[in-house]
């Protein structure tokens, strides 16, 4: 990778030129754990659906991506998260290997069919029970329990009355972190509301990709709202628990025009309003971008604000998750053939980088990432960050000895961790970084044939390998720790 520059969006955008990094991941581990401060969070990420598998045991109740994958056509061959990687009855084992590994902390979410099977009434015991058993492990392996409290499961019953559309669901979203905070909250230090908003709301309800699997810009835009008061009552009923530490985790993916034109640039600024400046500005700022409202408008969608709504999301919060993979390389689209997930639908197209991609073909640019992390640094100024969820899938292979050695993802995981390094060094204050994922997983409407984990699982036996990109992590992490004194 020769020099970049890397146009910056949002106020004040400025290019930023970062010099090229080493490519030996043996090198920017060295490196990492002697200059990255001593209290810095290693950790890794995974989410209830993707890996507990279990979608009838113990009470738990029906989720709108039970119903989705259960719809011909929805998914990948039409698997879904049943059996997953089996961690409701495995998780003991899957504890192990996370300390093992040597982590810090382990972000998971937990299911709200499984707390409130319908969404609504008292906490279902057995699934508290699970979380209770799963904290208490955590916590005798030395590893910090990073709970998320919604990451897309949404109880099918409460679609059924109109989802995320219905601010009614915020309510019901509010009693839920309650019941959960109720069980957990003498153990448990760091709280996420919601994880990456917005897939939930635009890949669920504007290509439909996702569950609920809705397209319509005017449900989307209201999604979009409900989601963040939800996040807004959460975090003052955690709050009124106690809590030390409670944030939000959004991906939030850069646009880069594909070339110089007007119109890639104006695609360019309509997703960076609407895959990052909607969010932060929301939480951060207690208001919606003018343009990105406007934006809406041109679809005839508008926020269905009320009242206090803008104080209500913009609570103050302990720290903001990032998740990264790749940035939006993209271009103004007039394809009626494909739905973009940005509003209004035929504004977008992305375009495939013609340079490293993963096996999902998305775009191997540490860079873009670097140019994030001073733009957030720069515009949102104060707020601590963590790396929430970071890492690729690559297509592995399995040796006669059952060893894997993903030397890609080894790679990938390196080089964005070298970014944050040179942040941090650089003044931005990130404070840890969660590897995603932990466990190879159910990957949505990808199915199982998609794996970005650091642990191989054969999904017929379920038994899990520590691949190359796990070793060498595990490794980086002790490496560290030896810089952090007694």
């Amino acid at each position: 990778m020769t020099l970049s520059s890397i146009r910056l969006m949002g106020e004040d955008a400025r290019p930023v030129v970062l010099a090229d990094e080493p490519a030996d991941p043996e090198v920017l581990a060295a490196r990492a754990a002697a200059e990255l401060p001593p209290r810095f969070v290693w950790g890794a990420a995974t989410s209830a659906y993707q890996i507990e598998g279990a979608v009838a045991a113990d009470g738990r109740g029906p989720s709108i991506w039970d119903t989705f994958a259960s719809t011909p056509g929805k998914t990948w061959r039409g698997e879904s998260g049943d059996p997953a990687c089996g961690h409701y009855h495995r998780y003991v084992e899957d504890v192990r290997l996370m300390a093992d590994v040597g982590l810090d902390a382990y972000r998971f979410s937990i299911a709200w069919p499984r707390i409130q099977p319908t969404g609504a009434g008292p906490a279902n015991p057995a699934g508290i029970a699970f979380y209770d058993r799963l904290v208490d492990e955590l916590l005798a392996a030395g590893i910090d329990p990073w709970p998320t409290l919604y990451h897309w499961d949404l109880p099918q019953t409460l679609q059924d009355r109109g989802g995320w559309a219905e601010r009614d669901t915020a309510y019901r979203f509010a009693d839920y972190a309650a019941l959960v905070a109720d069980a957990l909250a003498d153990r448990v230090r760091h709280w996420s509301t919601l994880n990456e908003p917005w897939c939930a709301a635009f890949e669920g309800n504007m290509t439909g990709r996702h569950a609920p699997g809705i397209q319509s810009p005017v449900t989307t835009v209201r999604v979009v709202h409900h989601l963040l008061v939800g996040h807004g009552l959460a975090v003052a009923a955690l709050r009124s628990r106690g809590e030390a530490e409670v944030g939000i985790s959004l991906n939030l993916i850069p646009a880069e025009p594909a070339d110089d034109s007007p119109a890639a640039a104006d695609a360019a600024r309509l997703v960076d309003g609407q895959q990052i400046r909607l969010w932060l500005d929301a939480v951060l700022r207690g208001r919606y971008p003018d343009d990105v409202i406007g934006d809406f408008a041109r679809a005839g969608a508008e926020l269905p604000i009320i009242s206090d709504d803008a104080k209500l999301i913009a609570a103050p919060l302990d720290w903001i998750g990032i998740n990264y993979y790749a940035p939006h390389i993209v271009l103004q689209g007039t394809d009626p053939r494909r739905m973009s997930p940005f509003i209004p639908g035929d504004a977008v197209l992305s375009v495939r980088s013609t340079e490293d991609v993963t096996a999902l073909g998305w775009p191997v640019r540490p860079l873009s990432f670097a140019a994030l992390l001073r733009r957030l640094h720069r515009d949102y100024p104060g707020v601590p960050l963590y790396v929430h969820e970071n890492g690729a899938a690559f297509h592995d292979v399995v040796s006669a000895g059952g060893e894997i050695d993903d030397s890609d993802r080894r790679r990938y995981i390196a080089r964005h961790i070298d970014v944050v390094r040179e942040a941090v060094l650089d003044g931005v204050d990130v404070r840890g970084y969660f590897a995603w994922s932990l466990l190879d997983n159910y990957e949505w409407a990808e199915g199982y044939r998609m794996r970005f984990g650091i642990v191989h699982v054969d999904f017929a036996t379920q038994r899990r390998t520590l691949k190359s990109s796990g070793r060498w992590y595990s490794q980086l992490i002790k490496a560290h720790r030896q810089t952090r004194g007694p």
